[in-house]
């Protein structure tokens, strides 16, 4: 296998006959390009001979299922994909055209240990990216995108005999009818379905309609030019479009599906938008009921609500702060035998009698549309509203340079862990807690929180605040205390943005 080159340049012969790739696809937990620019088709190859040769060195069985998300040229990355993961030695089982958990969930049903899912997600059209894994449920983390960033930029990908190619038919209708033989809605429902015409649209409307709800589809054709907005229930651009749709329909909730169908966006009877953390908080008092003594894990940035919910302690809930991430929350859902793992950003981790423990929008769905089942003289705006009341900040982001920010996000751990053994308070309100896994959390005693924590991805620190008191209490923990603590390191510039 030759070393990939980063230098070359499309509409030339070396472009033609040479591996392109450059190292910045490799992700913590997957790999993503921009097609042509940073990786050609020939790069491609490149990385499936690269995950062959990982997968027989860490001496799991060859066997991997592939599958590909809607975009014009997605069906052409995974066939170079497969060519290399054939030149590797493996048997490759293509499923076709699938969303990310159905390539999952592809791992469990024809028996294999590998998934290799070429896909963009929610990226705009020009980016493509396989996710990755060879122990289910998991999908690789920083370790594994490690190795496999050294093979195949070192060129230590080794051709072996015995690949074969072979075709899954009709997987999709295995895949559908397994998500919705686990939810039968009985009180009649109106639902919203939005795929923001990716790949969803041919999934989700039928998953929903055999769950037993009635489905008012939204831009489920197929268009990979996303006329409308980017396939991604995160963004505001289809969330407003989501709440419109309820309005003029009377709809009692809209669910919206990410590009490769991993992830479920909520809006409520009302209009409104339920973050992915009340979410699941409402998800885990629902279950905590019916799966007493559950175990729950959430990301860093999720509500403080967990810690201090009655519901949950009633029920003997146990809930636990990890690193925020979708590879490391199924990782630990999966270490520590949890009901179930919510990640602020919208992937849902269903597991035990729920689902195989990945991430899957519409397992994410139906356990919302159970949910509401289960509450049959309740909206899902007054679940909602049956929460306690908290106040979140936005996401602010002030510059740190890359290579210093782990170098200074380590003192402000120390800093605060100090601070937290010393009995110490911020804003008169005794430090209860510091919890260290992903930068550091700072739990107060009435239950508010500060975080600190370096983005993975961009030159920047990452800066959540949430109180149980009142809005203005949310932007003193911000300016009174996080600002102030912060201005005190030069390394630290200006936020993106403030409260």
């Amino acid at each position: 296998m030759l070393n990939p080159r980063q230098d070359l340049k499309p509409n030339t012969a070396a472009y033609e006959t040479q591996a392109l790739v450059k190292p910045t696809g490799f992700r913590e937990y997957d790999a993503r390009w921009i097609l042509e620019k940073e990786i050609n088709l020939l790069g491609i190859q490149a990385l499936g001979l690269g995950l062959a040769t990982y997968v027989q060195e860490i001496g799991v069985a060859p066997k991997i299922v592939t599958g590909h998300d809607f975009r014009s040229y997605s069906l052409s990355v995974k066939q170079a994909l497969i060519l290399g993961l054939l030149e590797g030695g493996m048997e490759v089982l293509d499923v076709g055209l699938a969303l990310s958990p159905m390539a999952y969930f592809g791992q469990f049903e024809l028996d294999a240990p590998c998934v290799a899912m070429v896909t963009a997600s929610h990226n705009e059209n020009g980016w493509t990216g396989v996710k990755m894994g060879a122990n289910k449920p998991l999908t690789f983390g920083p370790d594994e995108m490690g190795r496999l960033k050294e093979i195949v930029l070192n060129g230590e990908g080794v051709a072996r005999p015995g690949g074969k190619l072979v075709r899954v038919d009709d997987f999709r209708e295995t895949y559908v009818a397994d998500v919705a033989s686990k939810v039968q809605i009985k009180r009649p429902l109106k639902v919203v379905c939005a795929c923001g015409n990716g790949t969803a649209g041919t999934f989700a409307p039928d998953a929903l309609r055999r769950m037993g709800v009635e489905v008012i589809e939204m831009d489920t054709d197929l268009d990979y030019t996303f006329p409308k907005y980017n396939p991604n229930p995160e963004d505001h651009a289809m969330l407003v479009q989501m709440a419109q749709r309820v309005r003029e329909t009377g709809a009692d909730l809209a669910l919206g599906f990410d590009g490769d169908g991993d992830r479920c966006g909520v809006v409520d009877d009302t209009g409104e938008e339920i973050f992915a953390d009340k979410i699941g908080l409402m998800l885990a008092r629902d279950l905590s009921k019916v799966y007493p003594d559950s175990t729950f894990v959430v990301d860093v940035k999720s509500t403080g609500l967990y810690k201090t919910d009655e519901v949950l302690k009633a029920s003997g809930a146990e809930v636990v702060y990890w690193k925020t991430g979708h590879s490391y929350i199924k990782r630990k859902t999966a270490e520590l035998g949890a009901l179930a793992g919510f990640e602020k950003s919208g992937h849902f981790f269903m597991a035990g009698d729920l689902g195989h423990g990945y991430d899957d929008g519409l397992v994410a769905a139906g356990a919302v549309l159970a949910m509401l089942d289960r509450n049959p003289g309740k909206k899902l705006s007054e679940l909602k509203s049956a929460l306690p009341d908290a106040w979140t900040s936005l996401t602010m982001s002030p510059h740190c340079d890359d290579e210093l920010k782990y170098g200074v996000l380590e003192r402000i751990v120390k800093d605060y862990s100090d601070l937290a053994a010393a009995g110490g308070e911020i804003l008169g309100r005794k430090i209860v807690e510091a919890i260290t896994v992903n930068g550091v959390r700072v739990h107060l005693d009435d239950g508010s929180w500060v975080l600190v924590r370096a983005s993975s991805n961009k030159p920047e620190l990452v800066v959540v605040v949430e109180s149980m008191r009142s809005e203005d209490d949310m932007r003193d923990l911000f300016r009174k205390e996080i600002k102030p603590r912060l201005a005190a390191y030069p390394e630290i510039g200006a936020f993106n943005q403030e409260i």
